[in-house]
């Protein structure tokens, strides 16, 4: 009788030692994973229609920009310029050091190798969008600003509102939609004729 219980004992044993080491490799590999390189993000508004609405469930990819900078373009998050608390979700459309111009309501970029600036082409918004200026209609970047707009142009609180906002702010890209599942996506920045 002892013998018998004794060797039911062990694959029980057996199984809960296994089940003890892939609980903790999983947490030695999702917390930093979670924390240090990928975060999860629900859109909250609809500053950002018609490419990502209310609810959409993204991830945030926050270790490339620890290699690289911010493109033009890119959809990234934010901490609110009022409460760090707080975060958005905006496009980054001027880069460090370039002046943004709004005229006719389109945005148009000035380099310093582009004295005579470039319109933008903005392919992701709807035919007909109206880019007006909220406050300046001409903003010059300092050497770590960034200028932010919502894709929804007519209900996006941006830099337009807050201005530029430092590069230490933007806390990551967004890299995939995962939710809702008919919209799961990898999430591409628009190539622009204009160079970053």
């Amino acid at each position: 009788m002892t013998g018998a219980q004794a060797s039911s004992a062990e694959p029980v044993s057996s199984f809960v030692w296994e089940l003890a080491k892939i609980l903790m490799l999983a947490l030695v590999i999702v917390i930093p994973l979670r924390f240090l390189v990928f975060q999860p993000f629900i859109v909250s508004g609809s500053s950002m229609d018609p490419n990502f609405h209310h609810g959409d469930y993204l991830v945030i990819d926050e270790i490339s920009y620890r290699f690289g900078n911010p493109a033009r373009g890119d959809v990234v998050v934010v901490r609110s310029p009022q409460d760090d608390s707080v975060f958005f979700i905006k496009r980054v459309i001027g880069l460090p050091k370039e002046k943004v111009v709004f005229t006719n309501n389109k945005v148009k970029i000035y380099r310093s190798d582009a004295a005579g600036g470039e319109t933008l082409s903005e392919d992701y918004l709807p035919p007909g969008t109206r880019t007006a200026a909220f406050n300046q209609p001409t903003v010059k970047l300092g050497p770590d600003e960034y200028f932010l707009l919502g894709d929804n142009r007519e209900a996006s609180s941006d830099s337009r509102v807050w201005g530029p906002l430092p590069r230490r702010e933007i806390v990551g890209r967004a890299f995939v939609r995962m939710f809702p599942i008919t919209r799961f996506s990898l999430i591409d920045s628009p190539v622009y004729a204009l160079p970053n």
